[in-house]
């Protein structure tokens, strides 16, 4: 496994509950700013494997990307539970639900 890989796995896996990260903002702070589509693959392939939290990366503009109407109700009905309001269908705020990852671990 890549360092970057390893390193999007630990980012995804300590989002708070509540709180959201964008495919773009992962790959950032992995060291690959260019690569949001190589975290979408990872959160697909290894979202399972990992227990990582994958309801809670969303895209650049607040959106959930996902197509398939099951997953979507099921990303839409985990991040209510949270208590993340969605505006409309797909929309998060990111003004008030954006993890920065700067908060301290709390594990």
């Amino acid at each position: 496994m890549t360092k970057f890989t390893e390193d999007v796995i630990r980012i995804i896996g300590r989002i708070p509950e509540g709180k959201v990260m964008t495919y773009g903002q992962i790959a950032r702070m992995a060291g690959s700013p260019r690569a949001a589509r190589q975290v979408v693959r990872i959160l697909h392939s290894m979202s399972s494997k990992y227990g990582l939290p994958w309801h809670r990366v969303i895209n650049s503009k607040g959106e959930l990307g996902l197509q398939e109407d099951e997953a979507l109700s099921l990303q839409r009905l985990l991040l209510e539970s949270e208590g993340i309001e969605l505006m409309g269908e797909r929309k998060v705020s990111l003004e008030r639900y954006l993890y920065d990852g700067t908060e301290p671990d709390e594990s």
